[in-house]
């Protein structure tokens, strides 16, 4: 007998679909500003509407997902580039990723095309994007932390959980015209949280 799923592997025959191409797929319409159609996706990919929803359960935990995933990827490169250490280095990480966050069209057309869900997908606790975020930015506070050049004024998860939460108070409200000096209160605000000098916005 064959290997399990050798008839995949015939010729003319196309290799079935896997989770993280759901998820490919997923994000490159994300990404594109366009709706994240479960049918769409699965008579792309040659997939029933079933097997999505048995792989993620839900359509708002793929999209929560695929939300985090675009999220952290925009985060890793901030992480990345920026510079100095302790207070000053993750107020520069955090205000960067706050105006990311404010300034994204993949975000920006999600919340115009679906507002009431996309809120509750993005800052919902039980979801899947708050915890993420959370458990990133903790790991950003905890580098700073474990190389000597940062003592944090409470315990690194509860700071991270309120950074996060501001910022979801700040940049997913209802005044979209004023949203860069809201982005701008969010840092002074977030400099008072994690003790580190205000300085200027870049």
């Amino acid at each position: 007998m064959g290997e399990p799923g050798s008839q995949a592997a015939r010729p003319g025959r196309p290799a079935a679909a896997s989770p993280a191409d759901v998820l490919a797929l997923a994000l490159h319409r994300y990404l594109r500003g366009r709706r994240i159609d479960v049918r769409a996706i699965a008579g792309e990919l040659g997939v029933g509407r079933t097997t999505i929803y048995r792989w993620f359960g839900t359509r708002e935990h793929l999209v929560g997902t695929v939300v985090a995933l675009a999220a952290e990827d925009v985060l890793a490169g901030i992480e990345a580039a920026a510079k100095g250490r302790g207070a000053e280095r993750l107020l520069e990480i955090f205000d960067r990723f706050n105006r990311e966050l404010a300034d994204a069209p993949a975000l920006r057309s999600f919340l115009e095309q679906e507002r009431e869900t996309a809120l509750r997908i993005i800052t919902s606790s039980e979801g899947t994007v708050t915890p993420r975020m959370v458990n990133r930015i903790a790991e950003i506070i905890a580098t700073e932390v474990e190389a000597g050049a940062y003592e944090p004024p409470v315990e690194i998860e509860t700071l991270a959980l309120a950074i996060v939460r501001l910022a979801e108070a700040f940049i997913f409200n209802d005044a979209h015209a004023g949203i860069r000096g809201e982005v701008d209160r969010l840092r002074a605000i977030e400099a008072a949280l994690l003790r580190a000098p205000t300085g200027t916005s870049r």
